[in-house]
């Protein structure tokens, strides 16, 4: 399935990459691909979760559409606040 990044989302990534941490396109299919939970947030979005490394996560809010995948933003966590 194709994944759409909206604007929001692609100068996370920009940002992300300024402080030191790398997070690509590939990783972010990675993660929607076989994701380690699934949770539904505000507006009925969803929040797919995967590993950054080993004490991160990175968690993807998203939009399911019946053609694409829509990510609306991405953030890194560390794992113990969401295990």
């Amino acid at each position: 399935m194709r994944i759409r990044l909206t604007l929001h989302a692609a100068l996370r990534l920009a940002r992300l990459s300024e402080l030191g941490t790398e997070v690509t396109e590939a990783l972010i299919a990675d993660i929607l691909a076989e994701p380690e939970k699934v949770e539904v947030g505000k507006y009925g979005r969803l929040i797919a979760q995967g590993p950054l490394d080993d004490r991160h996560v990175l968690r993807i809010v998203f939009e399911p559409n019946p053609d694409e995948l829509v990510v609306i933003t991405v953030n890194p966590g560390r794992r113990s606040r969401y295990g």
